[in-house]
């Protein structure tokens, strides 16, 4: 069993989104609706299908023919903005036999330029209502080791308690041993912290280890307990919580 909440959504699970969602590429506003629905096409986190009425379909074209997915039948379109095509950026459901998903766009993420939840700007994927992201300062003492080197050891860590995921130990910069790590031009986001603003690789015994540590100096304001603070990926570590040392955790999201 996992130390950690699975996420439980099945497949093809879907729910009405109530809130206002945008997409932009070019400059260029693709879709500006109320009505998205949350589709999981697999269980950790849904995707976006906007109705076909609140696209602006003048810069999508067709490319193929219709074929199958376990949403449905789908065509794939390219968007057309700032004077070149983005291939294969959005699907129409021509049919599905899923509730009210036919007729619907659903858009590939990466290839629009900004997402916005209301006037937040959104990443990597939806926010699942489902799911939830809690920051808490703790007095529990974290030890973080790398082949019997103390990288990091905090009285006062912020633990990052995420659906899915095993929880993530944040701690002050005060705390890490600096001498160990080498910085990284690497950055990723995420939907519920906002995006990295360092990644450090460590280097002990002789040996890398890239991107083992990250830091959000401006999180989301839900998360704002770990601005500043580094976190290390418990899949490449040793994390000691008061001298107990707890066993590595098989998935790789940060």
């Amino acid at each position: 069993m996992n130390a950690y909440p699975p996420s439980i959504t099945p497949e093809n699970h879907i729910a009405s989104a109530p809130r206002r969602v945008r997409g932009f590429a070019g400059g260029r506003t693709l879709f500006d609706t109320t009505a998205a629905l949350y589709v999981w096409e697999w269980p950790p986190y849904p995707q976006y299908y906007i109705p076909q009425r609140d696209v602006d379909m003048t810069a999508l074209s067709a490319n193929g023919e219709p074929f199958s997915t376990p949403q449905g039948m789908v065509l794939e379109h390219d968007v057309h903005v700032g004077g070149r095509a983005r291939e294969k950026a959005a699907r129409l459901v021509v049919n599905s036999p899923l509730d009210g998903v036919s007729g619907r766009l659903r858009f590939d993420w990466e290839s629009l330029d900004q997402w916005f939840e209301e006037d937040e700007e959104v990443f990597v994927h939806p926010r699942s209502p489902y799911d939830r992201v809690d920051a808490l300062r703790s007095r529990r003492r974290v030890r973080i080791e790398l082949d019997g080197v103390v990288l990091a050891e905090s009285p006062a860590p912020v633990f990052v308690f995420e659906t899915g995921l095993p929880t993530r130990y944040y701690v002050d910069r005060g705390d890490v041993s600096f001498e160990h790590l080498v910085p990284s031009d690497t950055r990723t986001a995420c939907p519920y912290k906002g995006r990295t603003t360092g990644y450090w690789s460590v280097v002990v015994g002789g040996n890398a280890h890239r991107d083992v540590a990250w830091s959000y100096d401006f999180p989301t304001r839900q998360l704002l307990p770990i601005a500043g603070l580094v976190a290390f990926l418990n899949e490449k570590v040793d994390i000691f919580i008061d001298g107990v040392k707890h066993e590595r955790p098989v998935t790789h999201m940060s």
